[in-house]
């Protein structure tokens, strides 16, 4: 349940000296209006504001004692369509029952999500749901602080203390079955793809799930690191690390997008899957059915997940608390001809 018991609230003046800067300095920050102000002074003021979990104009306890009926949903990438179909699921539930979202894109920047996440304090939401960006809780921490009910959602968080609400898919285990799979079909190789922009990326678990399988199982495993780089860079880092393997090679991509490079640098190359190399990705959004044989798949379903983190941050607001659990999402498997 929430505490009862409320610390004295912070105020600018506090801000002020746990910084060593003037209160007019803190109202700067707090508006945005960093002309002229050093680096270093920000960092500084904006420090103190998490340490001491500072909200303006209102205490934590006067934020929970009106509803606004308003729940702020944060994503990694508002042009990805996992995101979008995330925010889809969440806005279903919560609109039914009576609320409104604030949907904020942070672009896969800590530093964007940090100032989202005090802009919703500011807003006096309800509830937060995040596709969090951070891997550590430290950055969502002040949200338990002001007893703001919330839930993590997709990516995980390194160390999110068990009584945090969290939904996301089973993507180690499926990676690591994946491997197994891989392993029967006689593949010596596997190569994933990745395109880590997010500190906490989903595609973490992935990555360890099938190291561990290709340990298991006798195969080698790579990967190649996207971020930063364009189709060219792939195509010619690809075929490099591809003639260097002896043996079946397996490629995996990892989300989604990156399986629209590939297939475009397969076809630059004159590869075919399963004849040359097998061919597996996360997250089609329906279409890879129609790519040639179909692609063999490893699916989540976005939507479902959005719905579920919904619910579990109204139980918690209909219940006045910010104690939730974790609900672990199945991966489908899509068994099609590319392997």
């Amino acid at each position: 349940m929430m505490n009862k018991q409320m610390t004295q609230h912070t105020t600018i003046a506090d801000v002020a000296k746990a910084a060593g800067v003037s209160a007019t300095t803190v109202s700067r920050i707090l508006n945005g209006h960093y002309d002229k102000m050093r680096p270093a002074t920000r960092k500084r003021v904006e420090k103190a504001i998490n340490d001491l979990h500072f909200v303006p104009t209102a205490s934590a306890r006067l934020l929970r004692q009106n509803h606004s009926h308003v729940v702020g949903i944060l994503v990694g990438d508002i042009s990805n369509p996992f995101s979008s179909l995330l925010a889809k699921g969440i806005d279903d539930v919560l609109q039914q029952a009576g609320y409104d979202i604030l949907l904020m894109n942070t672009n896969n920047s800590r530093e964007n999500e940090r100032r989202a996440l005090q802009r919703l304090y500011q807003q006096r939401v309800d509830g937060i749901i995040v596709q969090p960006n951070s891997r550590y809780f430290n950055q969502f921490s002040s949200a338990i602080h002001h007893d703001i009910p919330l839930v993590i959602v997709d990516r995980e968080v390194d160390d999110q203390p068990s009584t945090v609400g969290k939904v996301t898919s089973a993507n180690r285990d499926a990676c690591y079955n994946l491997g197994k799979i891989l392993y029967q079909k006689n593949y010596q190789n596997i190569l994933t793809v990745s395109a880590r922009f997010a500190e906490a990326s989903g595609q973490i678990p992935r990555i360890a799930g099938l190291k561990v399988a290709a340990a298991d199982n006798g195969l080698s495993y790579h990967n190649i690191e996207t971020r930063g780089h364009d189709r060219n860079w792939l195509a010619k880092v690809f075929l490099q690390q591809l003639n260097e393997l002896k043996g079946k090679t397996a490629v995996v991509s990892l989300m989604g997008p990156i399986l629209f490079d590939l297939l475009a640098i397969f076809k630059e190359l004159n590869l075919s899957f399963p004849g040359d190399i097998g061919l597996v990705s996360f997250d089609d959004w329906e279409w890879s059915q129609y790519v040639a044989n179909g692609i063999f798949l490893l699916k989540q379903d976005m939507e479902l997940m959005g719905n579920l983190a919904a619910n579990k941050l109204l139980t918690q607001i209909n219940r006045a608390s910010t104690v939730s659990s974790t609900t672990l999402l199945p991966v489908e498997i899509v068994a099609r001809q590319s392997l």
